[in-house]
């Protein structure tokens, strides 16, 4: 039978003993070659249960993880058959069935058990979908082992950014979930120049995650570039009774609003509010949360002429009639003001972000780019919480341009 020569985070991912450990990879550092070898090694181990092996779409499955697993098999001398669709399943002479799945129709991830799993680019998925797609897993993962041993499910991922990998098992792991970080360098069997050839047409940013597997901002021309959200991170919450200063972008049936608190000259935004009808609704929202807070809000200045309810009354009026001490120019400053403001105060640490209890305004806040025309990208439905917490920073810290003084020189 021929042998395997892995590199060490290939090693390190295949033998984890861990429920749940996620390699998360460089490209060309070899992690689907190490979840097939993880799958096959602990199929060998456990006959007595089904495996699954999930990819982002079938057409993954079937031109990456079948050839592959065929490859893998025949060279190590493992008798096997083939199940193509719609079965999709791989049956080991003696040693039970691998089942595929894709993960792009989650709700069909049904009717069948495993004892162990591999994921493979779980983190290709948007956040929501990775997280629906991994209950759906796990949920799967329920055949019992004849030794005792847990179940586990691993994970082989390229990291996009601050997604649901990062979020489960970098930022708050809980027991059973590792990480094993495999940058392209360490596959010793990579073709010579594969590493100039990604840093020859890959900004440095992108390299941090493509060479090294590490959790970047992946977003080009971020409109909030200098938002970092470890740097940036803030773990203040509300005190009872203190005072809150509330930030809010109004829109037709999708009001947004976050929430700060001042500790000395630093402002944290402790909590966000989306999707929210219209201004009573809001106004509701936040009697309900903080009705004993006294309460600044920093609106849309454009809110003074627009009616949300009664034609009669603007949402600026609303909310002053709600008792909320309004913070508003007679119109908005610039949009490029008013980002270079924020962007300052993320620079000099005068704002920070709970991504704990605001974790849509972080994202947001890291993902919003520039469309074609250099404005913020407003297709994509994440400008609404960047534009409700950067009005209170404008207001507070706008850029003050320097003015010279040219004398007048009268002629003679």
């Amino acid at each position: 039978m021929a042998q395997i020569s892995p590199s060490v985070p290939q090693f390190d991912y295949i033998t984890a003993k861990d429920s749940y450990p996620a390699m998360v990879a460089g490209f060309g550092a070899g992690k689907t070659e190490a979840a097939v070898n993880r799958a096959i090694i602990g199929k060998l181990a456990h006959p007595e249960v089904n495996r699954g092996f999930y990819e982002p779409t079938y057409d993954l499955i079937r031109m990456i993880a079948f050839p592959r697993f065929e490859e893998k098999l025949t060279e190590l001398g493992i008798p096997y058959r083939l199940y193509k669709s719609p079965l999709n399943y791989i049956e080991i002479s003696g040693y039970g069935r691998i089942f595929f799945r894709s993960m792009d129709t989650p709700a069909r991830i049904i009717g069948y058990e495993h004892g162990d799993a591999d994921v493979d680019e779980l983190d290709t998925l948007k956040a929501a979908d990775a997280a629906d797609v991994w209950r759906r897993i796990l949920s799967r993962n329920r055949q019992k082992k004849a030794d005792g041993s847990p179940n586990t499910i691993g994970v082989t991922t390229t990291p996009e950014g601050f997604r649901f990998v990062y979020e489960t098992w970098a930022k708050s792991p809980r027991e059973g979930y590792r990480i094993i970080q495999a940058p392209t360098a360490s596959n010793p069997h990579l073709p010579d120049g594969y590493i100039e050839s990604l840093k020859a047409i890959y900004p440095e940013a992108l390299l941090n995650a493509y060479l090294e597997g590490q959790f970047v901002n992946l977003t080009s021309g971020s409109v909030y570039n200098c938002y970092d959200r470890v740097k940036n991170r803030s773990r203040e919450t509300i005190k009872p009774k203190e005072r809150l200063f509330v930030g809010m972008d109004f829109n037709v049936t999708n009001m947004s609003a976050v929430v700060y608190v001042r500790r000395e000259k630093v402002w944290h935004a402790v909590a966000e509010l989306a999707g929210i009808y219209d201004t009573p609704s809001m106004i509701d929202t936040i009697k309900s949360k903080y009705g004993e807070h006294n309460i600044s809000v920093y609106p849309d200045a454009s809110g003074k002429s627009r009616k949300s309810v009664d034609a009669s009354i603007s949402d600026i009026s609303l909310l002053s009639s709600a008792g909320f001490n309004i913070k508003a120019k007679a119109s908005n400053p610039k949009v490029k003001d008013r980002i270079m403001s924020a962007n300052a105060a993320f620079a000099n640490g005068a704002l920070m972000i709970n991504d704990d209890s605001c974790p849509e305004y972080s994202r947001c806040m890291e993902q919003l780019a520039y469309d074609k025309n250099g404005e913020p990208d407003k297709t994509q439905n994440i400008d609404h919480l960047p534009d409700a917490g950067t009005y209170p920073i404008a207001y507070e810290m706008p850029i003050r341009k320097p003015t010279i003084n040219i004398p007048v020189r009268f002629a003679v």
